[in-house]
């Protein structure tokens, strides 16, 4: 049986959503194993002298849980 987990996070680049995306995904990668899913929850972007300088967006990362290695024995 497996079970997943949703994790909220939020991230940003100069380039695009679509490496906002990314960035959350690979900053999230470094603790997180198992990543299955990401989800486009919202985006938003930084204007400066009438240009986007930012885009940001805030990602729902979905992750399977792994399975205990040496459960540990109940106490009685």
């Amino acid at each position: 049986m497996s079970i997943i987990k949703v994790l909220e996070v939020m991230s940003n680049s100069s380039k695009s959503w679509e490496d906002a995306t990314q960035n959350a995904v690979s900053h999230a990668s470094k603790t997180l194993h198992n990543i299955r899913s990401v989800w486009i929850e919202d985006q938003s972007a930084i204007v400066q002298d009438n240009k986007v300088i930012e885009f940001r967006v805030t990602v729902k990362l979905s992750f399977e849980l792994e399975e205990e290695k040496h459960p540990q024995k109940k106490k009685k």
